[in-house]
């Protein structure tokens, strides 16, 4: 991919990413915090990422697992899974200065989409939005940055908590 400018789920790193969620049934925006593992691509070419996401003033904390692949075009397939709405499959595209995906008829009663466009210093800001069936609607925005090149094994560590 000659001049490919994106690091973000591209290539294995550690990604921090703070900003703020609307929904739709609550008068107020709630702040979160997000960490995002990028795993190294595997022989299939597929790209396994593990987002966490800690919602300031919420005990528990939310996993997103995702899976990229069947990269052709300046496009690919995005599977999420996690534990409130189980496991869907959504299209995404990218070129220079965006990557974004959705999901879109699927078998579930959930629908959004998630665009992160790059910032001259490397970061991205995010901006996604997502819908049920019964319409509650989540608007989010975040800025995301590389934190590490140092990706754990996921598979081997889950462990809860961060160390020093």
């Amino acid at each position: 991919m000659d001049g490919f400018k994106h690091s973000f789920i591209f290539s294995p790193g550690l990604w921090s990413g703070e900003g703020k969620i609307i929904l739709s049934m609550v008068e107020e925006e709630l702040i979160f915090n997000t960490n995002w593992s990028v795993q190294t691509r595997d022989f299939v070419g597929k790209i396994q990422c593990f987002q966490d996401i800690q919602i300031q003033g919420m005990s528990e904390g939310l996993r997103n697992e995702l899976s990229f692949f069947d990269f052709q075009n300046k496009q690919f397939v995005v599977e999420m899974e996690n534990p409130n709405i189980g496991r869907i499959v959504g299209k995404g595209l990218y070129d220079d200065n965006l990557i974004g995906w959705e999901f879109r008829n699927n078998d579930s009663s959930f629908e959004g989409f998630e665009t992160y466009h790059l910032q001259p210093d490397g970061s991205y800001l995010m901006k996604g939005e997502y819908v049920t069936s019964d319409q509650f609607r989540t608007q989010i925005e975040a800025r995301l940055w590389l934190s590490s090149t140092e990706i754990p094994n996921e598979e081997e560590d889950q462990s809860e908590g961060e160390g020093p």
